[in-house]
């Protein structure tokens, strides 16, 4: 059985210096021009950090549910990676204080603020170069463009997910460790490099999971870009669609 961060030993194994997800930001706002590459090996340094992170500062294990309340990103690959690393559960979908996660992942300071009453929470900047957070991160919350860095790039995990532990759950939909990998292989060619537009994050991480489990990779373009750009991209990326 293949799992999500064998997935990613298989990349670095096949060839670590490949691009394996490359973001265009056409969103408002401060990312808006960003064009942000990672090879294998450069995902998998944040993967190991974001992965110790959530071990060592929030005892995330097997059993423990974590929010991931972020778009389609390639930092919200990383962390969903992460997560699957300590084999823990992504959760995409919104709780409330009567079941909140064990850590809540978020872009949104007020969100991150409120949280910190049930869940402790991690604030994400998407900026490829935010060395802190703007405004500045909520007393208790922990600031990812500070304080991610300080974690090692090398990871092992304490404990192994069960194959009947969920992996990832989405739209009310549980999906196992056992079958995350396996129902996401057929929607990708071998060595595929796949343009993406989705903005459903549940789409996203499954898009990767298959891409990549195929020894391919994802050029993902976020917020809205005429059709033309789009083709354009694809062109030089050497991508099929969007």
């Amino acid at each position: 059985m293949t799992r999500p961060a064998d997935v990613l030993q298989q990349m670095l194994r096949s060839d670590s210096a490949k691009p394996r997800i490359t973001t265009y930001d056409d969103t408002d706002g401060p990312t808006r021009g960003e064009r942000i590459e990672l090879s294998a090996r450069v995902l998998s340094n944040w993967v190991n950090k974001a992965a110790n992170a959530l071990q060592d500062e929030f005892d995330v294990a097997p059993g423990s549910v974590v929010r991931l309340d972020l778009p389609p990103h390639w930092r919200t690959a990383y962390w969903a990676l992460a997560v699957w690393s300590v084999g823990a559960t992504v959760s995409l979908d919104a709780t409330d204080a009567t079941s909140p996660p064990d850590v809540l992942i978020t872009t949104d300071h007020d969100t991150a603020a409120a949280a910190t009453e049930h869940s402790p929470s991690v604030l994400v900047t998407l900026a490829g170069l935010a060395r802190a957070a703007t405004p500045p991160a909520p007393g208790g919350v922990m600031d990812e463009a500070k304080e991610l860095s300080t974690h090692g790039d090398q990871f092992a995990a304490w404990e192994h997910p069960d194959d009947s532990d969920t992996a990832l759950v989405a739209g009310g939909e549980r999906t196992a460790y056992a079958d995350l990998v396996n129902l996401a292989v057929p929607q990708a060619s071998p060595a595929e490099r796949r343009h993406l537009t989705t903005t459903g994050t549940a789409d996203f991480l499954r898009a990767c999971l298959a891409l990549w489990a195929a020894d391919g990779s994802v050029v993902l373009s976020r917020g809205e870009a005429p059709a033309d750009v789009l083709a354009k991209r694809s062109g030089i990326e050497g991508a099929t669609g969007p």
